[in-house]
């Protein structure tokens, strides 16, 4: 697992991490943002660069990569 945590108490409810996500950890229920999926993350920080709040705190191990089929 990699996505670890999300700081309610400096969360702003933007959906920006949900939105973002290429594999769609987040779910999004009326204004509130939660993980639902932690074991699909693949590590790609997009959630924790994006958050205009620094409420997201990704892990440094690695999750699953995705190989693209390029």
């Amino acid at each position: 697992m990699a996505v670890r945590a999300i700081d309610y108490t400096k969360c702003n409810d933007c959906g920006k991490c949900a939105s973002i996500c290429p594999m769609d950890v987040y779910q999004k229920v009326g204004t509130l943002c939660f993980i639902s999926c932690k074991d699909d993350c693949m590590t790609c920080f997009l959630c924790e660069i994006e958050c205009p709040t620094d409420a997201i705190f990704v892990g440094p191990e690695r999750g699953h990569e995705v190989v693209l089929p390029y």
